[in-house]
C-alpha cells in the first residue's frame, strides 16, 4: 500500500492522506528537445479520500519528482481556517496549479471554493497590482460518476464538463493564468480495475510531461480533455 504525506504533516504512516514532495526547478530533455522544467502544485480537495477508490488509485501513481507538490486541503485545514499567506507563498513557488477534486454536485467540494475566495485576493491575484499569478498555468483534474456521454447538451446532465467548469476557467483568466482543458476520469462506478489502472497511469504520464516542461499549452488547448491530448501523443509516438 502506498503511503502519502501532506505538505504540513509529519505522519508518514497514515495511508489515507496524500503527500507532499518538495519542489525544485531544473531542466531536462526529451527526444532531443530542450525543455525548462516546471514546478507543479496539486491542490487536492476530497472530504472522503480514504473511501475513494478512484482518487486513491490516481495518487498512487504520482511520479517521484522534486518538481511535484501534493497539497491536501482537507487534511491541512479540517476547520476550514486557511492560512492565506502560506498558500500564497506556495503558489509563488510553482508554475502549474492543478485543482484536483471529485465533481460534487456539478462543482467542487466546499473547501476548494473557500480557498478560491480567500487566497485569490484582489490586488494580489487580480485587479490593480494583482499580477502575482500572471502567466502561470491552471486546470482541473476531476472524477465523475457519470460517463462522458452524459455530459453534453443532449445527455442526462445537459451541459458539458467544460461548461460546468466555466467558473474555474474564468477565475484563472481573471488572474492572468492560462487555463487548460481538464483531465477527467469519468463513469467511475463502472470502471474495472484494469481501466482504473490505465487512467492512473495516464495521470502519472501527464504529470511527467508537465513537470518536464514537455508540452505546448496551445496544442493542449485544442482538445476537450487532456486525456485526449495524451492519447494523441501516444499514437504519434507509437512505432
Amino acid at each position: 500500500m502506498n503511503h502519502f504525506r501532506s505538505t504540513l504533516t509529519n505522519d508518514e504512516n497514515d495511508a489515507s492522506t496524500p503527500a507532499k514532495i518538495l519542489s525544485q526547478q531544473g531542466e531536462g530533455t526529451q527526444d532531443g528537445a530542450h525543455f525548462l522544467a516546471k514546478r507543479v502544485l496539486i491542490l487536492f480537495a476530497h472530504p472522503r479520500f480514504e473511501k475513494s477508490r478512484v482518487n486513491r488509485a490516481l495518487l498512487s501513481t504520482l511520479p517521484v519528482s522534486d518538481a511535484l507538490t501534493l497539497h491536501d486541503l482537507y487534511e491541512l485545514y479540517p476547520d476550514y481556517n486557511i492560512d492565506v499567506e502560506a498558500e500564497k507563498q506556495l503558489l509563488l513557488t510553482h508554475d502549474i496549479l492543478i485543482w484536483h477534486h471529485p465533481f460534487y454536485m456539478y462543482s467542487a467540494p466546499a473547501i476548494l471554493k473557500q480557498w478560491l475566495d480567500l487566497v485569490l485576493e484582489y490586488g494580489w491575484a487580480h485587479g490593480t497590482g494583482g499580477d502575482f499569478l500572471k502567466d502561470k498555468t491552471a486546470f482541473n483534474v476531476i472524477t465523475t460518476g457519470g460517463t462522458r456521454e452524459t455530459y453534453r447538451s443532449d445527455g442526462f446532465n445537459r451541459f458539458t464538463i467544460r461548461e460546468f467548469l466555466c467558473p474555474f476557467e474564468q477565475t484563472a483568466r481573471l488572474c492572468k493564468m492560462t487555463y487548460l482543458p481538464p483531465f477527467a476520469v469519468q463513469g467511475t462506478y463502472r470502471l474495472t480495475d484494469g481501466e482504473l489502472s490505465r487512467h492512473a497511469a495516464d495521470y502519472g504520464f501527464l504529470l511527467q510531461h508537465l513537470s518536464a516542461g514537455a508540452y505546448s499549452r496551445e496544442e493542449m488547448g485544442q482538445f476537450a480533455f487532456l486525456n485526449d491530448w495524451l492519447a494523441a501523443r501516444q499514437r504519434t509516438q507509437t512505432p
